[in-house]
């Protein structure tokens, strides 16, 4: 079964989830606050509305008479289905085509520093997998 946040979603519709990840949870009027030009209040609300009818991504309490919505999935869940996704449309499924195109020069400029954090994950991963 696909995770809910693996397909579907408008580029505005990931700057909200984005948002609530990174806040918890928020009213209407802080993901409008927090959005880069952002619709209208009415705007927001529907699409935090959209958000939730779409398969429990986003649920709501209410706080006296507003409504506060927070994602309805781990950010860790949601995130490994968004990797899953990027893997399976571009790369075939396979993580080293992922990393061969991070690490091509002509797409990324990676620092030296960036390159060997990459290289102390991978080590680290190696590790833990063949104590």
């Amino acid at each position: 079964m696909d995770a809910p946040m693996e397909k579907g979603l408008s580029r505005r519709e990931r700057q909200v989830m984005d948002i609530l990840f990174r806040l918890g949870q928020a009213s209407a009027q802080e993901v409008m606050d927090a959005l880069h030009d952002p619709p209208s209040y009415s705007a927001t609300r529907a699409l935090l509305s959209t958000l939730e009818q779409k398969n429990l991504i986003v649920v709501h309490s209410k706080d006296s008479r507003k409504y506060i919505y927070k994602p309805a999935i781990a950010e860790k869940k949601a995130k490994r289905s968004a990797l899953s996704n990027l893997l399976h449309t571009f790369f075939d499924g396979r993580p080293e085509k992922l990393v061969a195109a991070l690490l091509d020069p002509t797409d990324q400029k990676l620092s030296h520093d960036e390159i060997e954090s990459i290289r102390k994950l991978i080590s680290q991963k190696s590790s833990n997998e063949n104590p």
